[in-house]
């Protein structure tokens, strides 16, 4: 399928590696150029230049913590008027609510609430001004199916959920639409658990934690980057003008709802 995006401009947040990698291959793979993001800037400039070399796209770079006005600044300077916007920001990490203090709270509700509303805002009227706009919040299931231990990330990002959810009313009538993807089991390293930078797991030690983490989803197996990427791309393509306000689980049907 043509998505129609051919030669428009996506930023990407957090996109060196992961999820937000599989998007902005998506994107590229669609014909969109292409503005990312990342904290590693080597893992980063990998990531560009494997993106140029497969898709021919302009690529470019700004690495750094999405979450820092700098940052912000720089990435909205390499992008002034961006079609598409996908909102990505790695989450806290596993910890029981009772070890949070106010520095951790605010800096998870930082991360996953604040920043990508600070996004928003900077290009949403752009998007609504030129007539046409993609924005995806890449969430997580957690926010359905609160998982002890991910408090801090299912409050803050069910708290950007709500927040947008009026936004995106707001702005559909100009071609303009906002939805989040919410992952659930998705094999990225965040499933890999702790390990050594740069270890690489054996074959057999791979297909023993996929199994492993695999058995509860109705799919049987974990979700990938690439597919969770083409979902991504789709919400960003023409045809998704009439979609807006949705929060859709890519979770291989481990959410059990029937509405």
């Amino acid at each position: 399928m043509d998505l129609g995006i051919r030669g428009k401009k996506a930023i990407v947040c957090a996109s060196s590696k992961g999820l937000g990698r599989g998007c902005a291959v998506a994107l590229a793979e669609a014909g969109c150029d292409l503005v990312l993001n990342g904290r590693d800037a080597a893992l980063l400039a990998r990531t560009a230049a494997d993106i140029r070399q497969r898709f021919g796209v302009d690529v470019i770079e700004v690495p750094g913590d999405i979450s820092k006005a700098d940052v912000q600044k720089a990435l909205l300077a390499a992008c002034p008027e961006p079609d598409i916007l996908v909102n990505n920001n790695g989450g806290p990490p596993y910890r029981d609510f009772r070890e949070l203090d106010r520095e951790k709270i605010l800096e998870g509700v930082t991360n996953n609430m604040v920043t990508p509303i600070e996004l928003v805002k900077a290009v949403i009227d752009g998007m609504a001004a030129r007539g046409f706009g993609r924005i995806v919040n890449i969430t997580s299931l957690s926010v359905y199916m609160p998982i002890p231990g991910l408090d801090l990330s299912s409050g803050a990002r069910a708290g950007l959920t709500s927040f947008l959810a009026g936004v995106a009313r707001t702005v559909i009538d100009r071609n303009v639409t906002i939805n989040s993807l919410l992952p659930g089991k998705l094999d990225t390293d965040r499933l890999r658990g702790p390990h050594e930078p740069g270890s690489a797991e054996t074959p057999e030690a791979a297909a023993a934690r996929k199994a492993r983490l695999g058995a509860d989803i109705p799919a049987k197996r974990l979700g990938t980057p690439e597919e969770f990427g083409q979902i991504c791309a789709f919400l960003c393509s023409v045809h998704a003008g009439y979609l807006t306000g949705q929060n859709i689980p890519v979770d291989g049907g481990l959410y059990v709802s029937a509405f």
